[in-house]
């Protein structure tokens, strides 16, 4: 077999284990085994100019804000309520984590926000500033924060009540609107004030 040139010879001058032979056999020459070739090794004929690393792109100041997406969900006012908790234990068992969910009401509090309100105002605040949990609140107030996902809960209100509730609601969400309440209603009043 013809060697490569850039192979290095192993002569038998070269130190080294070497085959002894067995009683009544003549020992064979060792042959050259291929192995990894040596890295070349650097020298003024290697001096090449390294490139300068290339520069990374910037990216833009800021892209332009994504309007929320808005699903309307018919209900009656009667059923808003529940329409807005069964929408809520959805968007929970999709993922959503709880503080990321704010309920708004436009007609009668939610039981929920009823109940914490018996334990004072301050109580109840605070856990809308804690932004662990759903949170409800009525859709005319305006101490509730920003959240990512507003459920608005058409249960009531007058159409003047409604059709300002919906529009701040949109500017309270980072990513989805649901209302629920009367398609017709919804639809007129989202036309009329969004």
């Amino acid at each position: 077999m013809p060697l490569i040139p850039e192979e290095p010879q192993i002569h038998e001058s070269v130190p080294g284990p070497r085959a002894v032979p067995a009683a009544g056999r003549a020992a064979s020459t060792p042959r050259p085994v291929p192995g990894p070739r040596p890295a070349p090794r650097p020298g003024p004929r290697d001096a090449r100019p390294v490139p300068a690393p290339a520069a990374r792109p910037t990216p833009p100041a800021s892209a332009p804000p994504v309007a929320p997406q808005i699903q309307l969900i018919p209900a009656a006012a009667e059923g808003a309520l529940d329409a807005a908790d069964e929408a809520v234990d959805l968007l929970l068992d999709t993922g959503r984590a709880p503080g990321d969910i704010l309920v708004l009401t436009t007609g009668d509090a939610h039981p929920w926000a009823a109940h914490e309100l018996s334990f004072g105002e301050a109580s109840y605040w605070a856990q809308h500033d804690a932004a662990d949990d759903v949170f409800y609140a009525d859709a005319g107030t305006d101490r509730v924060a920003h959240r990512p996902v507003v459920v608005v809960a058409v249960n009531g209100g007058s159409d003047a009540e409604v059709s300002r509730a919906l529009p701040a609601a949109l500017t309270r969400t980072g990513a989805l609107l649901v209302v629920c309440g009367d398609s017709a209603r919804v639809n007129n009043l989202l036309t009329a004030g969004v």
